[in-house]
């Protein structure tokens, strides 16, 4: 079974950048798709961002694009979501997630990390 372990999170400026990454383990990282979601309080859990499992793809919500690019190393089992340009409403809990299904196309990110915190102050 797979475990996703989020990290980076942490305060900093509007402005300013973050890298957060997500370590996983239990089965062959390069099969499958990965992406990143994110809930802000008292608001539902949205999109951010998603990579194929080939690499080949990535997919951004219009809020983040051009700010954010998502990454991952299948070498190191991790993915990387580097985030510019920070805003205060890109203030949120991050979540990495994973589809179930190895090599699928279309995927579903349907498995969840616990998150990690990022503060966008102004």
């Amino acid at each position: 079974q797979v475990q996703l372990v989020e990290s980076g999170g942490g305060v900093v400026q509007a402005g300013g950048s973050l890298r957060l990454s997500c370590a996983a383990s239990g089965r062959t990282f390069s099969n499958y798709a990965m992406g990143w979601f994110r809930q802000a309080p008292g608001k539902e859990r949205e999109f951010v961002a998603a990579i194929s499992w080939s690499g080949d793809s990535t997919y951004y919500a219009d809020s983040v694009q051009d700010r954010f690019t998502i990454s991952r190393d299948n070498a190191k089992n991790t993915m990387y979501l580097q985030m510019n340009s920070l805003k205060p409403e890109d203030t949120a809990v991050y979540y990495c997630a994973t589809d179930s299904r190895s090599r699928a196309a279309p995927f579903r990110l349907e498995v969840w990390g616990q998150g990690t915190l990022v503060t966008v102050s102004s």
